[in-house]
């Protein structure tokens, strides 16, 4: 039986990341990567890139553990799309102006910069090329490598302009898993949620990219922590949840029916359908608008 596609116009909402010092992070995100904070408590902090909706949340963990990169399934990375390439060469200008570390790489369809927050939270910031300029092999995989990034290229369209933060047409563009199982985890973003597999890189690097519309991925998931990797402990670091957001309510009734007939159980907590994957991670789903 062929599965419906997930709606082409499927994108990524906001999530939550565990932090273990609320003050340390806003700093980071705010001063390093460049969002706002829209709103804050004791506790907690929204961050924004456009003054009106969150883009992601941070949450304090009392007493948290730092988790090890790769030892637990959860998050990889998130993925910070932003609109034009020479908002990437500001970006870059701010990272090594901060001194953190900073890793790079052209993967044909982006090119793409990846740090670390101050708690291991991977985070990539990264510009598309149009996808006019995309290619796929004879299987239909979008084709996808790592090059060197032109650092230099990069730099000079920033040249002496003023950094402001991130645009406010900064999305989400994907976000990229350590999974406990490739095969279950594929079952349960293509089979039940719908997404389409777009890149197939089970047995050359351990990792399959799924999306909606034909981007080049919304999720990718990897067993790069190892197989049957554990999820981490509820006190530690790391991705609390991230959401899935169709473009309406039928759609989304639709999605919801389909971890019915499959027997996922999950919750409604504000007009947001709570699900767990086969490791663990919570999505969230919801339609535009909620």
């Amino acid at each position: 039986m062929t599965i419906p596609s997930i709606h082409a116009d499927t994108v990524l909402g906001s999530f939550k990341i565990k932090v273990s010092n609320l003050a340390r992070s806003i700093e980071f995100y705010r001063e390093v990567v460049g969002f706002q904070v829209l709103s804050q408590d004791q506790s907690s902090a929204r961050l924004t890139v456009d003054g009106i909706h969150a883009f992601a949340i941070l949450e304090e963990i009392p007493s948290a553990l730092i988790t090890p990169r790769r030892t637990s399934s959860g998050l990889y990375h998130f993925a910070i799309l932003v609109p034009t390439r020479e908002h990437l060469g500001l970006s870059l200008r701010r990272l090594a102006e901060s001194g953190i570390p900073v890793g790079q790489g052209d993967h044909s369809v982006s090119e793409a910069l990846y740090i670390s927050d101050p708690d291991n939270n991977g985070i990539e910031i990264y510009r598309d090329r149009p996808r006019s300029e995309w290619k796929h092999d004879a299987q239909g995989n979008i084709l996808m490598g790592t090059d060197p990034v032109d650092i230099e290229g990069l730099l000079a369209l920033a040249g002496n302009k003023p950094w402001t933060g991130l645009s406010p047409q900064t999305i989400l563009g994907h976000i990229h898993l350590h999974v406990a199982s490739l095969a279950e985890s594929k079952a349960f973003y293509c089979d039940v949620l719908g997404f389409d597999l777009v890149v197939d890189g089970a047995s050359m690097m351990g990792a399959y990219f799924v999306s909606a519309g034909g981007y080049h991925h919304h999720i990718g998931m990897n067993i790069w922590a190892g197989v049957g990797a554990p999820q981490a402990p509820a006190n530690a670091t790391g991705l609390a949840y991230f959401t899935i957001v169709l473009p309406n309510g039928s759609e989304l009734e639709r999605i919801v029916a389909r971890l019915d007939d499959a027997g996922f159980p999950y919750s409604l907590q504000e007009g947001q359908y709570c699900v767990k994957d086969p490791s663990g991670i919570e999505v969230r789903l919801i339609s535009v608008g909620a």
